[in-house]
């Protein structure tokens, strides 16, 4: 596929194709869109900023403009993402009657409820929101024959499952399904095998690399000296900057220090409410201030062409996050550029980067080989050792069987004597122990007479601590019951 011309669209969706100025497909849009026009299952896979949206979008309107009745689904994992595929596909739609409507958490309920009664034929929104519509009976998905699973990968990796289980099983047994994810994973594949009928695989590129027309940078710093170093290199950079911090309020602070020192920055993180965060993002877009410093949340479903420079301050936690993190810049065949700052207790995550972007990189090739080799080595020894220890076990068995049997024989005579003597003393140590506890309970009566007599006679000190306990007891109700409440 050339051109979008040769794919024999809806005159509506072609116009609005011409307005989007979409010229030449991009390679998963080639491979896509053919595949889904024929109304088959598609599981897809391919880099960030690669035209995913467009590779679903265009089939999924063509679809809905042929058949004016059915409806279409879309879900995406975050609320940014959801926006923009809305976004997207609005400038699809065009000049076509197509209602839509955005279930999103964090907006507004009664607005999306307006928006289910007037009957949307283009739903798209997170698995949470779906479903709490669900559960509310104001989405019905019995009409729905066409669904898109963006950032599958994603979506399961944020503890979706449950709630996509339940929307896969609501739909019609008729349905098509695009699942499109920018990793293939095993839950993918599992989740694939379940609900997708013989799909049509199709990959472009190597989902683990980056784009080739990302130029990457490494900075190692003490941990001491980053926000320095951070300066330093926004001084020396031109265009927008998307910073990366591992929490809400990290971003939150270092936005404070970035304003004080003169720089035009906000934050994004999950905390914000969803109007702020449209409001922020949409600022950006429009280059009202340069730096957005942001969590992961701004990871995926940032489809921003104006940034420039991509800075992990704090490097991810999952190494695949790296990859949705540089791809932030670089959209839609620009440039840009990436640079992570390693610090001293960074080694293991850049390392473990480094793996999955290059598996077969001769520094742990070798590192592997090494280890191979020692571990090698180490086991002969021990199979050695193991194999002599054996040898002897072997030649001395049958002297231990018979040292066995005769030490059985001998523990068996020993215990028949050990027992007439233990029963015989058990006999005389019972006489003793009653005669014994005779006298003893005599003498025990006769104490007890005499101490009786003493503490008639004249008290003890146990009796006047008593008799003292006692007087001291009564003062001190006496004078609490003195008190008035």
């Amino acid at each position: 596929m050339e051109n979008f011309n040769s794919l024999n669209l809806e005159k509506t969706l072609m116009d609005s194709i011409a307005v989007i100025n979409f010229k030449t497909p991009t390679p998963i849009q080639a491979q896509a869109i053919p595949v889904a026009l024929e109304g088959k299952d598609i599981l897809g896979t391919a880099q960030t900023g690669t035209g995913k949206t467009a590779a679903f979008g265009i089939p999924l309107i063509n679809f809905l403009l042929k058949t004016q009745k059915d409806t279409a689904l879309v879900m995406t994992p975050t609320r940014e993402l959801a926006t923009q595929v809305m976004q997207t596909m609005t400038s699809l739609i065009g000049r076509g009657n197509i209602r839509t409507a955005l279930l999103i958490g964090g907006d507004s309920m009664q607005k999306q409820l307006r928006q289910m009664q007037r009957n949307p034929r283009l739903i798209v929104g997170t698995p949470g929101r779906i479903n709490d519509h669900l559960k509310r009976r104001t989405l019905r998905l019995q009409k729905t024959t066409f669904l898109v699973l963006d950032e599958s990968d994603r979506m399961l990796d944020m503890g979706f499952t449950p709630q996509i289980n339940q929307v896969l099983e609501t739909v019609p047994e008729k349905h098509q399904t695009l699942l499109f994810s920018a990793t293939l994973a095993n839950n993918i594949v599992r989740l694939a095998e379940r609900y997708l009928r013989n799909p049509v695989r199709i990959s472009v590129g190597s989902t683990s690399t980056p784009i080739d027309k990302i130029k990457q940078e490494t900075l190692h710093v003490k941990d001491g000296d980053k926000y320095n170093q951070l300066i330093k290199e926004i001084y020396n950079r031109q265009g927008a900057i998307l910073i990366f911090v591992k929490t809400r309020r990290n971003a939150e602070k270092m936005v404070k220090r970035l304003k004080y020192d003169d720089h035009d920055a906000d934050a994004i993180h999950g905390n914000l409410r969803q109007n702020k965060r449209d409001k922020v993002i949409k600022a950006f877009r429009n280059g009202n201030f340069r730096i957005l410093v942001g969590t992961d949340v701004a990871s995926r479903g940032l489809d921003i062409p104006a940034i420039k420079h991509v800075i992990n301050f704090d490097l991810p936690q999952l190494p695949e996050d790296f990859i949705h993190r540089i791809g932030r810049t670089a959209r839609a065949g620009a440039e840009g550029s990436a640079l992570s700052f390693i610090g001293n207790d960074d080694r293991g995550k850049w390392n473990a980067i480094q793996r999955l972007i290059d598996p077969n990189s001769r520094q742990y090739k070798n590192n592997r080989d090494h280890k191979r080799n020692r571990g090698e080595k180490s086991f002969d020894r021990r199979r050695r050792r193991v194999s002599e220890r054996f040898s002897n076990r072997k030649s001395f068995s049958k002297f231990r069987r018979d040292d066995r049997r005769g030490s059985f024989e001998e523990r068996r005579e020993n215990n028949r004597h050990s027992s007439k003597f233990r029963r015989d003393d058990k006999r005389g140590s019972f006489e003793e122990k009653r005669n014994n506890n005779r006298h003893a309970s005599k003498f025990k009566r006769n104490d007890n007479k005499k101490t009786f007599d003493k503490t008639s006679e004249a008290p003890g000190r146990s009796f006047g601590f008593k008799k003292k306990f006692r007087n001291s007891k009564k003062k001190v109700f006496n004078k609490f019951s003195k008190k008035s409440w």
